[in-house]
């Protein structure tokens, strides 16, 4: 049997990325998928074209994930088409980098509002279900830098910070009813974002990690696999990095 067979997954701004490689390990596993996009453009539809070929059920949705409403709506609607939500995978995620002194109110609102906000409205939205359920398995994507902070990104930080702050106290509050809340803390992830750096910052990134490599969305993936299933019965309240030892 299948880490995942018939259970079914919410992932968050999964058409491309880190997203994506979670919902394609995951429906290799056999679980459902419903993503949710910004916009369901030619790229999220050849994401979910790659997701059913895997023979699970695949629904794409179009959601600001930072707008609390629609995301209420979009989760009423996935239950509409799929009964159930075992895992959630909270991914959405934007950068906005500079220093902070000049740093626009509107570029530390954005950030704040995709990264962190997004995440409170669909564990909000998303928690009744798996409390009725009595089961179910939240990953949040964090990131190295909300635990270490990085010069040029104290908005990106602070959001990623918030996301470990909102698992821990998330997965005290729900541990009683069979609910397990984890983040994830990925580092120097080989993504379209980081192809386009220059290659004299490349390189300076890759000095900084030990296994002096870039990580793949896969094995973010594959970390994601490990608590969403019961591999991880366990596991509540956590953060575990990806990052090939990157301090």
């Amino acid at each position: 049997m299948k880490l995942l067979e018939n259970k079914t997954a919410l992932i968050t701004g999964a058409a491309r990325g880190i997203g994506k490689a979670i919902a394609l390990r995951f429906a290799a596993e056999g679980c459902n998928i419903a993503f949710t996009d910004l916009n369901i453009d030619s790229v999220a539809l050849e994401t979910k074209q790659q997701i059913e070929a895997l023979g699970v059920k695949c629904i794409a949705y179009a959601n600001n994930a930072a707008d609390f409403s629609s995301v209420q709506t979009t989760v009423e609607q996935v239950l509409a088409d799929l009964s159930r939500i075992d895992i959630l995978v909270n991914n959405a995620g934007i950068t906005k980098d500079t220093l902070l002194l000049r740093m626009t109110e509107q570029q530390w609102d954005d950030v704040i509002n995709v990264n962190l906000k997004s995440a409170f409205n669909f564990l909000h939205a998303v928690a009744p279900v798996m409390l009725r359920q009595r089961s179910g398995s939240v990953i949040s994507m964090s990131s190295v830098v909300g635990l270490n902070g990085n010069a040029g990104q104290a908005n990106y930080a602070a959001s990623k910070a918030g996301i470990i702050a909102l698992t821990k106290s998330a997965a005290k509050e729900l541990g009683s009813r069979g609910i397990r809340v984890n983040a994830i803390a990925p580092g120097f992830i080989l993504t379209d974002m980081t192809a386009a750096l220059p290659q004299n910052i490349l390189d300076e990134y890759l000095k900084l990690i030990p296994l002096r490599r870039g990580g793949t969305p896969e094995e973010v993936a594959n970390t994601a696999l490990y608590l969403a299933s019961d591999l991880s019965t366990y596991v509540s309240g956590q953060v575990i990095q990806v990052n090939g030892a990157m301090g």
